[in-house]
């Protein structure tokens, strides 16, 4: 990598949702957890999956497919979640799968296109496009603010 790419270069932790790859700010990924037992909160929106115990902190876990509006995961497969933190509070997304880090080069990153269906254009900052596929950003504040407005 030539040092001008490595200056403008990003670092992303990609997970998938329904074969969509999704990428999150590395820096902005506290923690990556296998399945976890997630209590339910009564009367929570359905968007929030419940809470889980880290290390003695309650976490919120925010049930990612349903924020974007994708179909639900069958029933026992498996899922992981990507810990993050916002304004001193721990939140859990549930995702398919956490893939691996990349570092792309910032260069390459274009806004949302005008054809991105709206309720992920809601939720994605913009995009990647990679050899075979396309990588959306995921925007976590809107991710996580929006989660409490549902």
């Amino acid at each position: 990598m030539s040092a001008s790419i490595a200056a403008s270069a990003e670092q992303f932790v990609t997970l998938l949702l329904a074969d969509q790859l999704f990428g999150v700010p590395v820096l902005q990924v506290r923690d990556i957890l296998r399945e976890q037992i997630i209590t339910r909160i009564p009367l929570a929106s359905p968007e929030i999956a419940g809470s889980l115990n880290l290390r003695g902190r309650i976490v919120t876990a925010i049930d990612l497919r349903r924020r974007l509006r994708l179909p639900p995961l069958a029933q026992g497969a498996p899922k992981m979640s990507v810990v993050t933190e916002r304004e001193g509070d721990l939140y859990a997304l549930i995702v398919d799968q956490v893939c691996e880090v990349l570092t792309l080069d910032s260069a390459q990153f274009e806004r949302n296109p005008l054809t991105l269906v709206p309720d992920r254009a809601r939720y994605c900052a913009g995009l990647y496009r990679m050899e075979t596929s396309l990588m959306l950003v995921l925007d976590l504040d809107r991710v996580l603010t929006s989660a409490w407005e549902a």
